[in-house]
């Protein structure tokens, strides 16, 4: 999973090398092509444009060396933490749904990717198998019981 995350923010980072070099600023030539810049909104647009793509780039280098600096093996093996895939059972319900732990900027909800600092990540946070949590969510109390779990160490183990 953390090679994944990396993957995916270095292809981000990628993409917006290319707009921040490449396509920003050929339409702001473009725009300054046009004349007068004071009414310009193509201009305006892709300045603004600029400015985000660069802020992005920043967000994502910083994440990257948050990322590099996890080591698998000091993540606690039988807990949910960073990474960890764990099924949860509806105490009332009896349902049972498969989440994977990751920060918060990484979230794929249809792959059930929730972030720990989520009302459920966090509620799940440091759990062990066969333990229950209670989630508080807007609609009122859920309780859950970890009825499977694999952490990230074990994920690298299991490569």
């Amino acid at each position: 999973m953390l090679e994944e995350i990396k993957a995916k923010i270095e292809g981000e980072i990628e993409r917006l090398m290319k707009e921040l070099t490449v396509t920003l600023p050929r339409a702001i030539q473009k725009a300054v092509e046009l004349g007068d810049l004071s009414e310009n909104a193509e201009y305006k647009s892709a300045l603004e444009r600029q400015q985000f793509v660069q802020a992005r780039l920043n967000h994502l280098t910083q994440r990257m060396g948050e990322l590099s600096k996890i080591d698998p093996k000091t993540i606690a093996d039988d807990r949910v933490g960073f990474g960890s895939r764990v099924t949860v059972q509806d105490t009332e319900t009896g349902e049972k749904i498969t989440y994977s732990i990751v920060f918060g900027d990484y979230i794929e909800l249809d792959t059930n990717q929730i972030s720990m600092a989520s009302p459920i990540g966090s509620a799940l946070l440091g759990k062990q198998l066969d333990e229950e949590a209670i989630v508080r969510l807007p609609r009122g109390e859920r309780k859950f019981k970890i009825v499977e779990l694999v952490t990230l160490p074990q994920m690298v183990e299991q490569k």
